[in-house]
């Protein structure tokens, strides 16, 4: 074998195994949402925003961020009077932005 066909060898087996981490890396995160604070969520948030970092308050229903797989529903947030608030895996009513 020569060394140029072993380095193409060795390259697409390093590449194969990043790809292979990367996708089990992305498995393993979750759509988390109302748990980010202002300005610190990962993506798109709803009306009104764009993408990262475009949430205009700490919670915001709406705004979500990546978090581990699993975990989303046990992240506890500060209470809003007596009501407990948890992260959640779908968009939320609550905390939104005021028009």
């Amino acid at each position: 074998m020569s060394k140029t066909v072993k380095t193409l060898a060795v390259a697409a087996s390093v590449a194969a195994a990043m790809s292979a981490a990367h996708t089990a890396s992305a498995q393993e995160q979750e759509k988390c949402y109302g748990v980010s604070m202002a300005g610190e969520n990962d993506c798109a948030a709803g009306p009104g925003t764009t993408c990262k970092g475009t949430s205009s308050v700490d919670y915001q229903g709406n705004a979500w961020t990546l978090v581990p797989a699993g975990t989303c529903a046990d992240i506890e947030l500060p209470a809003m009077g007596d009501e407990p608030r948890m992260g959640s895996l779908e968009p939320l009513e609550r905390d939104l932005p005021k028009s």
